[in-house]
């Protein structure tokens, strides 16, 4: 019979310059460089009280800065200068600019500090893009 099924495979790490719109699937290093709390409101839902709480994080890496949203737990991992790992992010569109974001299927894990510098020039998220239906003949 063949060999045993493999493991799980090696991450493959991106880079910020990297992500395109309607992308998803990345695992990237990157570093918290500010965090900004958007919502925070508390549903009284049967016996607990669930809070919902969104932040937008400015996070990068050596190739540049895009914006994160941090949904409920992860808000409290997203502190400035810690150096964090994105799995599974996907791109989400917000008015016509790109956000990362981790749904329930991907992780964020706080990791040791990065050694590079955030390249703060080249910010992905105020590049607007503008969809384009292409009809062909």
């Amino acid at each position: 019979m063949a060999e045993a099924k493999p493991g799980m495979r090696k991450p493959v790490f991106t880079k910020v310059e990297q992500l395109r719109p309607g992308t998803s699937g990345h695992t990237l290093t990157v570093k918290v460089v500010s965090s900004k709390m958007v919502l925070q409101k508390g549903r009284p839902d049967g016996p607990q009280v669930r809070q919902m709480r969104i932040a937008e994080c400015l996070v990068g890496d050596e190739t540049g800065m895009i914006v994160f949203t941090a949904r409920n737990d992860q808000v409290d991992l997203m502190k400035a200068d810690t150096t964090v790992i994105l799995r599974n992010a996907k791109i989400d569109m917000f008015k016509g600019s790109m956000r990362l974001a981790v749904d329930k299927w991907g992780r964020v894990e706080v990791t040791e500090p990065a050694g590079f510098a955030v390249k703060e020039d080249n910010n992905l998220s105020l590049v607007e893009y503008e969809l384009v239906n292409v009809v062909e003949e």
